[in-house]
């Protein structure tokens, strides 16, 4: 599956964008799970900072 969102991304609209992965703690387990997002280039900053 990931191969496939990495080829879309060499194309020339998908450099645009930025695969932003976190890491996000679940209060009940205490284990760690990630979120995954397509933002643009731009807002990788802004999606990291929590705005």
């Amino acid at each position: 599956m990931a191969k496939k969102v990495v080829a879309t991304l060499k194309t020339a609209t998908g450099k645009d964008w930025a695969k932003v992965i976190r890491a996000v703690r679940s209060e009940k387990t205490g284990a760690y799970t990630f979120k995954e997002e397509m933002v643009p280039v731009d807002k990788v900053q802004e999606v990291l900072a929590g705005k």
